[in-house]
């Protein structure tokens, strides 16, 4: 995987900001005309999310040397809503930039568009959450989403344009333009905010579905069950009319029901059903286990293989996940193309009003799948006939030990009580003019 170029050596690089708002809002000019840290725009970016009443989002520009594998994000053409949105704010704030910035740059950029938790925790908590940077194929720049990386060093310098745009707060994504609002450096992009937002949740989700579907085969290799290897066959062939859908309401317009995508919603909902009368047996069978230490046994009955490497119960939860991040990334499409309809007076609070409804029962069904497995990870473990039995065998110890420690396991990796930070998309715009942007990160 490869980085952008390290800025951190020049203690006088100049990063042009801007500050994006969903829609006019009075404000104080608190970002002045001055350049500021990063320590310093995140503090201001934090008042500028208290003072204001609708979202608002900042959007920093870093030159780019080496690209990352396309294969973390999701490609968009130059004549795409977020490309076309890109360019012109470019253009229209290029003039009344300050002379020290190439805000115009012909060359490979690194857009990164930040969105305070305050604003973020509303585009629904399992779609934005911190993922860990790793150099591995599909990974993220961790060290620019850091503020204490290869950014440490420069300078970040506010934009504004003078020039009002008609139609910057209503209308689609398509059509509506960009405008400087009357106080301060604010300028008005509500499409820009929502089309970046909306494609970035779903590269998360679809980030999701691919580390779910690569746990599941591992389990199914080792189970041999038709019946699960049928249900992961019927979610994975909804990626197919989800990429297109994806591809052709991201990228150009609307989606045609040529694209098969209402039969893919058919078969993603059944799986979540399904999920939720397993969840109810689930949950049924924990509130029955008594106090203490539990067989083994007892509990491999509600929950088979459980204490094997492999086991039923773990490929169910893996088809949950698989089930809940594709769900997730129809609910990103749906909502999209509500927010498109014409005579959306804005289409970002549309986009979020069409997905919270929605987004809030698969949030409480994966809240239940975790809590599931987090009370699981606590139980403590009995052999057959308990512990008074005086003579213990090594293989019995072993097995024992064994289905402890995967029991413990469980509970691993489960995002359980995370803080909401501020949240990083990043967008590597080419000298073409398109777009990858990559799955949101904690900034």
């Amino acid at each position: 995987m490869g980085r952008g170029q390290d800025v951190s050596t020049d203690n006088k690089a100049a990063v042009p900001v801007w500050t994006l708002a969903t829609e006019a809002v009075s404000v104080p000019d608190v970002l002045g005309d001055e350049g500021m840290t990063p320590a310093r725009l995140a503090e201001l970016r934090t008042v500028l999310a208290t003072l204001a009443g609708s979202p608002i989002a900042t959007l920093e520009a870093h030159p780019m040397s080496t690209k990352r594998d396309r294969n973390g994000g999701i490609p968009l053409h130059a004549a795409s809503p977020l490309a076309q949105q890109l360019s012109q704010l470019v253009a229209q704030t290029a003039k009344s930039a300050p002379p020290t910035l190439n805000v115009a740059a012909a060359g490979d950029v690194l857009y990164k568009m930040v969105v305070p938790a305050k604003f973020a925790a509303q585009v629904g908590k399992g779609l934005v959450r911190p993922m860990a940077a790793k150099a591995s194929a599909g990974g993220f720049y961790g060290d620019l989403v850091n503020s204490t990386g290869i950014v440490a060093k420069a300078t970040f310098v506010p934009v504004a344009g003078k020039a009002a745009v008609a139609g910057a707060a209503t209308g689609s994504a398509t059509t509506a333009g960009v405008a400087v609002a009357s106080t301060g450096a604010l300028t008005v992009a509500a499409p820009l905010v929502l089309m970046a937002v909306a494609v970035s949740v779903s590269a998360y989700a679809d980030h999701q579905r691919q580390k779910a579907i690569e746990r599941i085969t591992d389990l199914l290799e080792q189970l041999h069950e038709d019946k699960l290897e049928n249900e992961r066959s019927e979610l994975d062939g909804c990626r197919d009319a989800i990429d297109k859908a994806t591809s052709v309401l991201l990228d150009q317009g609307r989606i045609g029901l040529s694209l098969g995508l209402d039969s893919s919603s058919y078969a993603i909902n059944t799986a979540i059903e399904r999920t939720k009368r397993r969840l109810i047996k689930w949950q049924d069978a924990l509130a029955a286990l008594p106090d203490g230490p539990v067989e083994v046994g007892a509990l491999t009955k509600s929950f088979p293989g459980i204490n094997e490497e492999g086991g039923a119960f773990r490929a169910h939860i893996e088809l949950a996940r698989l089930a809940i991040a594709l769900k997730r990334r129809v609910l990103v499409l749906q909502a999209v193309e509500h927010a498109q309809q014409p005579g959306t007076d804005n289409p970002f609070k549309s986009f979020i009003g069409s997905l919270q409804d929605d987004e809030r029962r698969v949030d409480e069904l994966e809240s239940g799948i975790n809590s599931v497995l987090l009370r699981l990870s606590t139980l403590e473990l009995k052999r057959h006939g308990g512990f008074r039995s005086i003579m213990f065998t090594q293989g019995e110890v072993d097995d024992l030990l064994k289905a402890a420690y995967r029991l413990r396991g469980l509970g691993d990796g489960l995002n359980v009580g995370i803080h909401l930070a501020d949240v990083a998309i990043e967008i590597e715009r080419s000298s073409d003019g398109s777009l990858v942007v990559f799955p949101a990160v904690a900034a």
